[in-house]
């Protein structure tokens, strides 16, 4: 089998891989829940090439991304439920309904504020059909932060669910009550390390997070924003005392805590 341009081409490869007997062990032992982290990590990768400006990067992290939606459609296929080609004609329906002003004579003529609204109301239309296909049961527990997706990463999504409990007043008024909450939860993990209770210590550190994230919604900060800059600078200082050690002969190996901390402060009063 050789390479191809074509779609149908990625879509046999995948088909093949998933083959009984003959495909792939690996490919052929996963479903949608292990491949799921998987789509997650590719469609940051594709951030990632887009926030470094390399367009050769960004082709192959969109063909990864590409692969994990051939890889669901396929197991999809597999159980008859939809096909990849079903994929592209929900998504390409969508676009045409979406922009009546562009696939349609109708509001030929919107403003770019009016485009918007017109998303935002066919895209709500289409929420309520979905949830009108809903059994009946589920349609009665359907709650105010029913419409946050589970999908998203956590700390989207953890900013999400405070936003929808704050438009019912269920919320702090006032960062340094949330900075309150934050030393209660540190607290909570220092008598969970105290006991030694690894559950706890996990389940309180969820919750800290949490806690972080709602003072950075309530200082307007993006938490997602603010960690990528601290990784950005731990990676520099961190960089720092690699430098300095290699400009001495050394490793990281050869060197003590101490050695290593002085020299990360020396990074942090450089910049």
């Amino acid at each position: 089998m050789t390479p191809s341009r074509d779609i149908s081409r990625l879509i046999e490869i995948m088909a093949q891989l998933r083959t009984p007997v003959s495909g792939c062990p690996w490919d052929l032992e996963q479903n949608f829940s292990t491949i799921a982290p998987y789509t997650i990590e590719e469609a940051y990768e594709v951030v990632d090439a887009i926030a470094r400006g390399d367009l050769d990067d960004l082709r192959e992290e969109l063909g990864d991304l590409l692969l994990q939606v051939v890889f669901h459609a396929r197991m999809a296929e597999e159980q008859d439920a939809f096909a990849f080609g079903d994929v592209v004609e929900a998504i390409t329906r969508k676009m045409i309904r979406r922009h009546p002003h562009v696939f349609a004579d109708k509001d030929g003529n919107l403003t770019p504020g009016h485009v918007k609204d017109v998303w935002e109301r066919i895209k709500a239309e289409e929420k309520a059909e979905r949830a009108a296909r809903r059994p009946a049961q589920e349609r009665e527990r359907t709650s105010l932060l029913s419409g946050v997706k589970a999908g998203q990463p956590a700390l989207v999504r953890a900013m999400e669910l405070q936003r929808k409990a704050s438009t019912v007043g269920f919320d702090w008024n006032d960062p340094r009550a949330v900075l309150n909450k934050i030393r209660e939860e540190t607290d909570e993990i220092e008598a969970a390390l105290d006991r030694n209770d690894m559950d706890e210590m996990a389940e309180e550190t969820g919750d800290l997070l949490f806690a972080l994230v709602n003072l950075a919604r309530h200082i307007g900060a993006d938490p997602e924003v603010a960690l990528r800059g601290t990784n950005a600078k731990f990676e520099r200082r961190f960089a720092h005392i690699e430098r300095a050690l290699a400009a001495q002969g050394r490793s990281l190996e050869d060197a003590s805590l101490d050695e290593m901390d002085e020299l990360w402060s020396e990074a942090k009063e450089q910049e």
